[in-house]
């Protein structure tokens, strides 16, 4: 087979296509969903000679396998694995070309949680909104992958380049540090809260999500007793719901939420939030500004 596409073998705990989202449609109720860990999508395309908003495959813990129908050029970066093709091990972090009809195997990850996986050309499924990423919260955009799904590929746009220093990156957090901006909620808690919110040590729960990072360890106690009307969330923003314990929005969080905030993790520091695995200690480090 010549046609530039994909056949999914194995497709995972979860996997499922993602670009950098669909950003200015939160007034439609839309969140920007995207890639958790932006850095490492962005990376997996450069590898493969894409521009930055072409569709990768973000997979989760367990990774995936895929039949390419014609001979391309692919990349797997972000949480570290095994890579293999038909069989034989390959470079995790670089190029790696793969020939018609051989079968690329993205292992489960050794260290992390989500792994990108950039084909040459991208992943070419329909748009939606602008975006061809998942979003699991409004259900826009492809499914997550099932066995025997087939994806498109696009052409490629430019020649592989050299290959980046992978090693620069970060690697998965043994400790999730978070700084964590107050407001804009905070005086619906005790005046101690921030203290206490520095001061305390959480763990990423299992329950976490594209959605929402939630965490276990010491409960915050609200000040009110009164209902917050639903209001505008953003990315980044760290809700505490009725148990007292903080989540953090991620790509694919609701855009109105009824609980309050207490204050905002910047953007810059979400990709590693995407690769902590349940269990991982988290610590926010409070700032007043």
């Amino acid at each position: 087979m010549t046609t530039r596409a994909i056949q999914v073998v194995r497709a995972g705990a979860l996997t499922t296509v993602q670009d950098l989202g669909r950003a200015g449609f939160a007034h439609l109720g839309v969140p920007r969903s995207g890639a958790l860990d932006q850095p490492a999508h962005r990376l997996a395309n450069r590898l493969v000679g894409n521009p930055p908003d072409a569709a990768t495959l973000e997979t989760t813990l367990t990774g995936t396998a895929v039949r390419v129908c014609a001979t391309t050029v692919a990349a797997v970066v972000g949480a570290p694995c095994t890579v293999r093709v038909q069989g034989r091990p390959v470079a995790w972090g670089a190029a790696i070309r793969i020939p018609a009809g051989a079968v690329l195997d993205v292992g489960p990850a050794t260290a992390g949680l989500r792994g990108y996986l950039a084909f040459a050309g991208g992943v070419a499924v329909e748009p939606v909104l602008g975006s061809r990423s998942t979003d699991l919260l409004s259900g826009l955009g492809p499914a997550p992958l099932a066995d025997g799904d087939v994806l498109g590929l696009g052409e490629p746009t430019g020649p592989t380049p050299p290959d980046a220093d992978v090693s620069r990156r970060p690697g998965p957090p043994t400790e999730l540090v978070l700084p964590l901006v107050l407001g804009p909620r905070r005086d619906w808690f005790a005046p101690d809260a921030p203290a206490a919110l520095g001061a305390a040590r959480y763990t990423v729960a299992s329950a976490s999500n594209r959605i929402g990072l939630r965490t276990d360890g010491p409960a915050l106690s609200w000040a009110r007793t009164d209902e917050l009307p639903s209001e505008g969330m953003v990315l980044g923003a760290v809700q505490v719901p009725p148990d007292g314990r903080p989540v953090l929005f991620l790509a694919d969080h609701p855009v109105t939420g009824g609980y309050p905030v207490i204050g905002v993790v910047p953007e810059e520091h979400l990709a590693l939030a995407a690769q902590a695995v349940p269990g991982t200690p988290v610590r926010f480090t409070v700032t007043a500004h």
